[in-house]
Formats: C-alpha cells, sequence, structure tokens
C-alpha cells in the first residue's frame, strides 16, 4: 500500500522538508521545501542558537507544517542534527518551535543519523561495492563501515563545513594560512577516528557532497574521483563567491561550502585509502520516509 509522509530534518546547513509517497521499499518524492540556515556555522561561533536565528527556524517550522498538511500525509516526523545537537540553548529552541507552531522536534543521536542516511543511500547505491560511507554536514561527518545490506561500525566526528569555517577562518577567496588551519584542524580530528577500514569505493550522501557533484557533473555522473575534488579546491580558493556561482553554477549559499567541502572530503578519501566516490541523491530524510513506513519511527 502507497502512503505519503512528510520528514523534515533541522540540519547544520539547511532545514529541508520532503513530502514522499512510499510503498516500503521505493521513494517517490512530491514535494521539497528547503531553506539556508547554517546552525553549524552559528553554533560553534556562539555556542547557541541566536534568537533571530530561533525565529528563522520558527517559521520555517510553520511553514513546513503548512505544507505536510496541504498534502495530507498520513505522518509528519521533525528532527535535529548536529547543528542543534551542541547549542547550549536546544531545549528552549525546541520548546519555542513547539509553543508557536505545534510542531514536535526530536534531536536525534549522531548514530540515528547515520542509520537513517544509510537507509535512505540504500534507494540508489546498493550494490555498488561501496565498503565505506561519508555524510559531510555543516556540523559534523559521519563515517561508517558498509556492506551492501547492513551498516557497521561508525562514528561522528566534527568535521561540518560551517564548523570547519568557524573554527579555521576559511573563507573565499582562501588566504593561504587559512588553508593551512583547516588541513591541521581536519588532520587533527581525523587522528582521533577509531576506524581503520579501507575501500576503493565510498557512498556520500547529504547536501554538501552534491553541492560538488553538481559542481563538477552537470552532466549527472554520479561518481567523484580524487583529481576532480583536486581541481575543485584548488579553483574556488582563489575565487570569490560571486565567481564560485558563475563559474559552477551552484546556488549562492552552497557557493561557499565548496572549498570546505571538498577539502574535508579529499582528506577523508586520503584517510580511508579511498579512490572514487559514488554520490547518492537521497540521505537521511529518505530514510526517515522509510522507517516511518515501516512503523519504527511515529510521527
Amino acid at each position: 500500500m502507497v502512503r505519503t509522509f512528510a520528514a523534515a530534518d533541522i540540519g547544520s546547513n539547511t532545514a529541508h522538508l520532503l513530502v514522499a509517497a512510499t510503498d516500503g521499499e521505493l521513494v517517490m518524492r512530491i514535494d521539497n521545501v528547503n531553506e539556508w540556515i547554517p546552525l553549524g556555522e552559528v553554533v560553534t561561533r556562539h555556542g547557541e542558537i541566536p534568537k533571530d536565528v530561533m525565529e528563522m527556524l520558527t517559521l520555517a517550522m510553520r511553514e513546513f507544517k503548512r505544507v505536510a498538511a496541504s498534502k495530507k500525509v498520513n505522518g509528519f516526523y521533525v528532527f535535529a542534527t548536529e547543528g542543534t545537537r551542541m547549542a547550549r540553548n536546544h531545549d528552549a529552541v525546541i520548546e519555542k518551535i513547539h509553543k508557536e507552531t505545534g510542531v514536535k522536534v526530536e534531536i536525534i543521536s549522531p548514530s540515528m543519523e547515520t542509520q537513517l542516511s544509510f537507509r535512505g543511500t540504500q534507494l540508489d547505491t546498493r550494490h555498488m561495492g561501496a565498503g565505506i560511507m561519508f555524510e559531510v554536514g555543516g556540523g559534523s561527518a559521519q563515517i561508517a563501515s558498509i556492506d551492501d545490506e547492513q551498516l557497521l561500525e561508525h562514528v561522528s566526528l566534527p568535521l561540518g563545513t560551517g564548523r570547519i569555517m568557524a573554527e579555521t577562518g576559511l573563507t573565499n577567496p582562501c588566504p593561504p594560512y587559512a588553508l593551512k588551519a583547516a588541513e591541521t584542524y581536519i588532520r587533527r580530528r581525523l587522528k582521533d577516528c577509531p576506524l581503520t577500514m579501507t575501500s576503493k569505493t565510498a557512498v556520500i550522501s547529504g547536501g554538501v557532497g552534491r553541492g560538488l557533484w553538481r559542481a563538477l557533473h552537470p552532466d549527472g555522473e554520479k561518481m567523484l574521483l580524487k583529481y576532480e575534488l583536486e581541481y575543485l579546491l584548488r579553483t574556488v580558493e582563489k575565487l570569490s563567491i560571486d565567481r564560485i556561482i558563475s563559474r559552477f553554477g551552484v546556488k549562492a549559499k552552497r557557493a561557499g561550502t565548496l572549498l570546505p567541502g571538498s577539502l574535508v572530503y579529499l582528506m577523508l578519501m586520503e584517510r580511508f585509502g579511498v579512490e572514487e566516490l559514488v554520490v547518492s541523491e537521497f540521505g537521511v530524510r529518505e530514510g526517515a520516509i522509510l522507517e516511518m513506513a515501516a512503523g519504527r519511527i511515529s510521527a
């Protein structure tokens, strides 16, 4: 039986709503709504979610609720990830959203975030031979060892693009000292990673990875190679945001993630012996839709 669900995640770069129909195996997108709210960078700088950003989140959740209701969904589930997890005032934010919109937000663990991402990526990357999954967001990076059907070991590291920019001063165009600081920051965090697996192929999910994909492959080819990311890194480090937008055809907000995104993915590839990245067009929201359909998430 096909049913319609809505899943929204308050991520560390965007708040994003997906309305989709599913039979429990496949997911057909009906509507997508997103708002750029860079919690990863903001919370790293301030330690909390400021009042103006709280208002942005509240307005976004009110709109998401309206869209979900208009589609007559069978369930509506809203969850928050690292940008909200690390904010010292996250309880107040969740309470404000619920009080003013009626929307309940669940702050999920890094483990659940990884599980939902893996569930989503199975829709289009199963049997691709990947032994690793990466998902880089604005606040953190999820790293997991996988096989075709199963999520194995996984870890969350503070390697989101917004966090890297806030911690190291990475900007566009980028001075050499800031790029060096970012490389040092990423290398130190990877040194703390307990996972030791290697794989020629890794699956990547999330907005940062898809932003790199769209910049490099307007043709739709879903494989990213190391030399392509190296080209992107060395190009965007020299360019202003306006030049990046015009040259690579990406949206303004996403343009700012290409530099930290390409850098962190290159260093992840180096750390785990990865030669190629397979881009999944699906992730946490699709995973949440499938889990709702299976009755494992109540909404």
